[in-house]
């Protein structure tokens, strides 16, 4: 995270668990994909993480609540990375399907 407190991690599980990295104790699990998560990203602002995965789709997550905001599909393959421009409001994604997506949050 921004603040460097948190670490994110995508599995093959299918979830994504949030870190505290002062205590190495797990936050919260965040489960909505369908296959293994691939790329997770943190707005700038720590409050929004991004998660792309194999099953083709983008999850926006609340990291204070663990709630699921948005998915974001258009990807025909593995979305392979995701990444927040610095003020928050365009992600970008990269996929197997060999494009880059851009993609603009409402705010």
């Amino acid at each position: 995270s921004p603040d460097g407190k948190t670490l994110a991690s995508g599995s093959r599980d299918r979830t994504i668990k949030l870190w505290d990295l002062h205590t190495g104790r797990e936050i919260r699990t965040l489960a909505g994909h369908s296959n293994t998560i691939t790329s997770v990203a943190f707005s700038a602002d720590g409050k929004i993480l991004a998660s792309g995965s194999r099953d083709r789709t983008i999850k926006l997550w609340n990291t204070a609540t663990g709630e699921e905001i948005l998915t974001l599909a258009g990807h025909t393959n593995t979305v392979t990375s995701v990444t927040f421009s610095p003020d928050g409001k365009t992600l970008v994604s990269g996929s197997e399907d060999n494009t880059i997506k851009i993609w603009r949050l409402s705010q």
